[in-house]
């Protein structure tokens, strides 16, 4: 597929509901419906694809992503005590299993589901400050494998299409990193530097692949919506109306709808606020890009 980068975009605010953390975005083909969360609100949010028919639901504490089930009437949550499963109609949430119960300090953000069902999540310091998170797989069976540590910010796991390449960042460091991923197994190797992100302030935090391999990034603190080429190039840049964007996702009926969360009120107290459209939902259109279909956990 080609694009033409010189075609217009359309900039707007899909939702504003004021997250204090908007994060976990994640689109459903099946029900044409998007998710995203508060992470410090403890509330994960579902609306179609231009914002309407809004559901709320009240989780039990911090929640740093959602995936989508086998299940239909189910998400699984990762919260900050571990991996939970969200009844959709009940609202009710049950715990799986806690990867960290002895890091209390300790809670899961960022996931996604790979190529082969399973979730990989990382865990971080909820003070940002020390290197204690750790990159999780759960896998169907609902047992659960170390991938990787020292980290202080699981953000942005994705994969390349063909799923031998994953995708993180441990926003802290700046750097997004690339593993070879063996999809039969779920096991990572070769970890090496995919970027550097060059900015005054800003860290890589959510990030997306679309069908051509190329990886979407939120830049924290920055503002800027980054698209890497596979091997590391920019492709090109969006500026957002705010700085304080988080995750990025494609959607919409024909996957080509880039939606992008912000925060309302800044994890850090150093970092200034946005205005009025401060934790907005944001999406951009005329892209001239498809996404990826967004996978199901087998568990």
């Amino acid at each position: 597929m080609t694009h033409d980068k010189s075609q217009m975009t359309n900039l707007s605010v899909l939702i504003d509901v004021k997250p204090r953390l908007g994060e976990g975005l994640l689109w459903d083909v099946e029900t044409q419906r998007l998710y995203f969360v508060d992470s410090l609100g403890c509330r994960v949010f579902r609306c179609t694809a231009d914002g309407g028919e809004v559901r709320t639901w009240e989780v039990p504490s911090e929640v740093g992503a959602v995936a989508l089930r086998e299940d239909r009437d189910t998400l699984l949550l990762a919260l900050r005590d571990g991996f939970h499963v969200l009844n959709l109609t009940t609202g009710k949430t049950a715990p799986l299993v806690d990867p960290e119960p002895d890091r209390p300090a300790n809670r899961l953000n960022d996931g996604a589901v790979d190529p082969a069902g399973r979730f990989v999540a990382g865990s971080m310091d909820t003070g940002e400050s020390d290197p204690t998170g750790a990159l999780w797989r759960l896998d169907p069976d609902h047992s659960v494998h170390r991938l990787d540590g020292g980290i202080i910010c699981s953000n942005g796991p994705c994969w390349s299409p063909d799923g031998g390449t994953f995708y993180f960042a441990d926003s802290f460091t700046g750097t997004r990193v690339a593993y070879d991923y063996d999809v039969a197994t779920g096991s990572v190797s070769n970890k090496r530097t995919f970027v550097e992100v060059q900015s005054d302030g800003g860290a890589p935090d959510g990030a997306c692949v679309d069908e051509e391999g190329y990886l979407w990034s939120a830049t924290v603190f920055d503002g800027r919506v980054i698209r890497y080429a596979p091997d590391g190039s920019i492709d090109r840049e969006i500026q957002m109306p705010v700085v304080k964007i988080t995750n990025v996702a494609f959607g919409g009926p024909d996957l080509d709808r880039l939606y992008v969360t912000s925060m309302a009120h800044p994890p850090l107290p150093k970092y200034p606020g946005d205005g009025p459209q401060r934790g907005a939902t944001f999406v951009v259109d005329g892209l001239g890009v498809r996404g990826l279909p967004e996978r199901r956990f087998a568990g």
